[in-house]
């Protein structure tokens, strides 16, 4: 990249800014270079002007090579300094680690940052040119004026090494950056030897300009931050950047740069030596800062020589250097961040290296609304008077897109705790648990199959009837029903939350297809019927391996995760198209060349038809009813659905329950609540019963789950400002052929021709307008005896021609 030839620019050629670290580069790869163009209104160099820069490098080529032979002299060891210096190959340096960040949806809010560096590798065409000023003043002032190497740094360095004195030499920049990306990292006469010959080379790839934009991407400034936009924030604060220009609001100064580049040459303590972090050592900080600006002024870079040192921002070293914001519930979303980008194609050695910027779905505000419902701490959580052993997941969804909206599985963040929302992995990425019974809230799949098979919600259950094998359904035996025992509706069952029809709505489907159906809405993952800790991927199962599954799935024996039962109920509340819940939106990866980023990935969003609209329509009136009844209507006028669900702790015997959900929502937010509770006891974990807040009373899903969604969903409709929409409207579906296992339904009550007296249904017999003849209502009224000639009643009593007839 040739835009400036060795010793092109004669000593004080460079006028301010000349420096700067914008100038543009033409891509080359030749020995000998062009000449570049000169600075704004100098005519380019004629052709003897060319002859004579070639010439100049020659001799500069023998010069390295006579300073070998004289290292070799003085140090011996090393052969042929010709030899040597065509042995020395010059490698295209590695692409610097860099940091990636991770984005809430609005683009601004940092989600969390991963990878090993806190480096940002910025486009060195961009950087404010008082920075490379600063550095070249403090560093190597005349690096517009010579061809990358420091001949009196390398005599000095060879002469050092043959006292036995200091084997610290001078170097220039191109030389520091050479050391840098040849990773010569042991200090003597060789390593110092092959620091010039590649420094030499590397000016005939590169311009001055991009070597210094390489050099401040690379150098390490102290405070953890590696690379000039991490020093930037690390000293001036996250709201400044290396890429603002002078004059531009919150643009770095001369002065501020002068103290960025005075570190450089120490920016940590030593056993003999303090640095020049102001905040380690202020009064050689100081005199550090006040020689770069001597040397600035000097060269004409800045007019006037600035007398207040600036303010510099504390160092906290506890603070996040790598991996920010991984700590705290919003972490855990970096895991499913990482899987997606594994899925399209970004490997984690890729993601190691960083210099991505994620987007991701995460809306702020509808995040800090799960975090203030679901967090324990949190002053307006309904779980703000338990203890510690109560454990929350709380997932939020658009069911347009798929959008995860808002995750909660835990306080803690993915490096740290359990994930209780989701599917946790081993460092070696294999499952090693996750999900609880859904209990009740999981009979929205089986209604889905059920209605999608023709069963009608007006189809009758019989409470009496036995499992399979002849025991009795859990709850089948309760004495509070609201409708006939044997002939209750599937509709009112639906909505009191009784277990007998859903087993045997799974008995007459078969468990497969309430499976198939859960999969279909979205729940990709639901715990093996058979193996303990295993899981079965609803994606790919079919057939046999679902038919495995007990009738007990009707009612949500199996475990599975929050994030796919929001998924699920999202599918619900968008008419029954499905949209897979995801957390990327959009990936950009930084030109390795330009610095600049580029797309690499957008989401694409494609609804599929999963259910019948008929079919959901029928089942969302049913589950509109439920969120009033249990006393968690949402507030200004939100219409939802809602289902409570709550698995029994231990084997049931106890009468305690482990776990309780509630799922539901609206047409533009679907969110699911999971509460359960659990001790750390030696090296294993201990499940332990779930009470409401205060008692000893057993927690159930419409109890507090159903509370703190609530609290979720009345705070993110604020936040969201969300339109208020209608379900569609009730459907009546079902195949009348297709009967439950209940008693008929008993037939109407007889009609009574309206009689009403004392504001109450004439009894049988009092209805003084009924003569009597309808057999059903027989009234008080005396029949009316025939005209024998006729055969009809006599006139006036409503024969022919009677007014009365």
């Amino acid at each position: 990249m040739g835009a400036a030839s060795v010793g092109a620019a004669p000593v004080g050629a460079a006028p301010v800014g000349a420096a700067k670290v914008g100038a543009s580069a033409a891509v080359a790869r030749a020995a000998v270079r062009p000449s570049p163009p000169g600075p704004p209104g100098v005519p380019p160099k004629p052709a003897k002007d060319l002859a004579k820069a070639a010439k100049k490098r020659r001799r500069t080529n023998l010069l390295t090579v006579a300073a070998a032979v004289l290292v070799i002299v003085l140090g011996a060891g090393v052969v042929g300094g010709a030899y040597f210096f065509d042995d020395v190959q010059f490698v295209e340096p590695p692409v610097e680690d860099q940091v990636s960040q991770i984005f809430a949806a609005d683009n601004k809010t940092v989600v969390a940052t991963i990878g090993n560096s806190t480096r940002s590798v910025v486009p060195y065409q961009g950087i404010n040119p008082l920075i490379g000023q600063a550095v070249m003043a403090a560093e190597d002032k005349n690096f517009y004026d010579h061809n990358g190497i420091d001949m009196k740094g390398i005599a000095r360095a060879a002469w050092n090494n043959f006292t036995g004195g200091d084997q610290q030499g001078a170097s220039t920049i191109t030389q520091q950056y050479a050391r840098h990306a040849a990773e010569l990292k042991e200090i003597s006469y060789n390593r110092k030897l092959r620091e010039a010959v590649i420094a030499r080379k590397m000016e005939d790839h590169y311009s001055k300009e991009e070597i210094l934009g390489r050099y401040l991407n690379s150098v390490y400034f102290g405070r953890g931050a590696n690379g000039i936009e991490a020093a930037v924030k690390a000293y001036f604060g996250n709201n400044r950047s290396s890429l603002t220009q002078p004059g531009q609001k919150g643009a770095i100064t001369a002065s501020e740069a002068a103290v960025i580049a005075s570190v450089i040459k120490q920016p940590e303590p030593s056993k003999t030596h303090r640095g020049y972090d102001p905040d380690n050592n202020r009064a050689d900080a100081e005199i550090r800062w006040k020689y770069t600006l001597n040397n600035m002024f000097e060269k004409g870079w800045i007019k006037q020589l600035p007398t207040a040192y600036p303010k510099v921002q504390k160092f906290n070293p506890d603070a996040c250097r790598t991996s920010c914001g991984t700590d705290n519930p919003s972490g855990k979303i970096v895991k499913y961040v990482k899987q997606e980008l594994r899925a399209i194609g970004i490997s984690d050695a890729e993601q190691k290296k960083g210099g991505l910027r994620i987007t991701t779905t995460i809306n702020p505000a509808v995040q800090k609304a799960a975090e203030t419902a679901a967090k324990r701490t949190s002053d307006k959580s309904p779980l703000r008077k338990l203890d510690a052993t109560y454990k929350t997941a709380l997932v939020a969804i658009d069911p347009k897109t798929g959008h995860v909206l808002a995750y909660y599985g835990g306080p803690n963040g993915d490096r740290v705790g359990w994930d209780y929302a989701g599917p946790n992995y081993n460092e070696s990425g294999d499952f090693i648990g996750g999900g609880r019974p859904p209990g009740s809230s999981f009979k929205i799949y089986t209604l889905l199959a059920a209605l999608s098979d023709g069963y009608g919600l007006d189809t009758t259950w019989d409470s009496e009837a036995k499992k399979v094998g002849g025991d009795a359904i859990n709850n089948s035996s309760r004495t509070n029903f609201t409708c006939d025992k044997r002939r209750c509706p599937l509709d009112e069952a639906t909505v009191q939350s009784y277990n007998f029809p859903f087993y045997h709505l799974a008995a007459a489907l078969g468990p497969d297809k309430v499976a198939e159906a859960a999969g279909k809405a979205g729940v990709q993952f639901i715990s093996s019927p058979t193996k303990i800790g295993a899981r079965v991927d609803l994606t790919k199962a079919k057939g046999d391996a679902l038919k495995q599954y007990g009738n007990e799935i009707g009612y949500g024996q199996y475990a599975i995760t929050a994030l796919d039962h929001a998924n699920g109920v999202a599918t619900l509340a968008n008419q029954g198209i499905y949209n897979k819940a995801h957390f990327v939106k959009s990936v950009q990866k930084r030109d390795e060349k330009t610095g600049k980023f580029k797309t690499f990935h957008t989401e694409r969003l494609r609804g599929d038809k999963a259910f019948e609209p008929d079919v959901v329509a029928a089942l969302d009136h049913v589950l509109q009813k439920i969120p009033g009844k249990n006393g968690q209507d949402l507030r200004n006028g939100y219409d939802a659905i809602g289902k409570s669900g709550t698995w029994e702790y231990k084997d049931g015997k106890s009468g305690q329950n482990g776990d309780a959900w509630w799922v539901g929502g609206t047409p533009n937010l679907a969110a699911t609540v999971w509460i359960g509770r659990e001790k750390q006891v030696k090296s294993q974990m201990q499940l332990l019963p779930i009470y409401k807040p205060g008692t000893r009373k057993g927690m159930t899903g419409g109890s507090t789950p159903g509370d703190t969604w609530k609290v979720f969903m009345d705070l993110a409709n604020k936040a969201l400002d969300a339109e208020k929409t209608d379900f569609p409207p009730d459907v009546k579906v079902g195949d009348p052929s297709k009967k439950g296992n209940g008693l008929d339904p008993l037939p109407p009550p007889p009609e009574n021709n309206g009689c009403i007296l004392n504001g109450t249904v004439c009894p049988p017999g009092t209805d003084p307008n009924n003569p009597g003849t309808d057999p059903n209502n027989p009234g008080t009224g005396t029949p009316p005896i025939n005209d024998p000639n006729t055969g009809f009643p006599p006139a006036g009593n409503g024969g022919p021609g009677g007014g009365n007839r």
